[in-house]
């Protein structure tokens, strides 16, 4: 029985990261989930409680997920910005997924908040150790890094709406990286 009830969880996690995804949070309608589930809607709310409670999970899992995949580098923060540009290109629903949230329910939750605090403390490492420019406010730094990452998610396809080639996609990313390597790079001692 346990193991239904985690195949029924996760199908439950698939549909709803689909729907929330497509339609944010107002727009998702649980119906729709249970059935792209193949799930009774009254499991929604007995295992999540309701929609919004349902979406804080959906946002939690992708965002572990997206940890797990790309394990954060301080040392190498240029290369992990890479990586997180990456995921989102390979994950575009990921990022109208996070983007939806911001609309919706602004500001973050404990665990980004932790998460954002552990980040920070690397890269404060990473400055004293001579590997990151210590004249740059590490949150300050690592909010830039991340909006460069991301900067490219929201227009993926030129104005006629067809896909960038991957030549393109590949000169955004390098563009990305030097840029990150530019802020990150110790001053040159006189």
């Amino acid at each position: 029985m346990a193991r239904d009830s985690s195949a029924t969880k996760a199908r439950l996690l698939d549909a709803a990261f689909s729907e929330f995804a497509a339609h944010g949070i107002a727009g998702a309608r649980v119906d729709r989930i249970a059935e792209a589930a193949q799930a009774n809607k009254r499991l929604i709310y007995v295992y999540y409680g309701n929609k919004e409670q349902l979406f804080d999970t959906v946002l939690q899992r992708a965002l572990e997920t997206g940890s797990e995949s790309v394990p954060f580098d301080a040392q190498d923060l240029p290369g992990y910005v890479g990586a997180v540009f990456d995921h989102l290109v390979a994950r575009p629903d990921l990022m109208r997924l996070v983007q939806w949230k911001q609309l919706e329910r602004p500001g973050i939750t404990d665990a980004e908040a932790e998460s954002y605090r552990g980040k920070i403390a690397a890269v404060e490492a990473a400055q004293r150790a001579g590997v990151i420019d210590p004249g740059l406010d590490p949150e300050d730094l690592l909010t830039l890094a991340m909006g460069l990452a991301q900067a490219w998610s929201g227009a993926a396809a030129d104005a006629a709406g067809s896909a960038w080639p991957p030549a393109r996609v590949a000169r955004h990313r390098e563009t990305v990286v030097e840029a990150v390597r530019r802020l990150v790079r110790p001053a040159e001692k006189a």
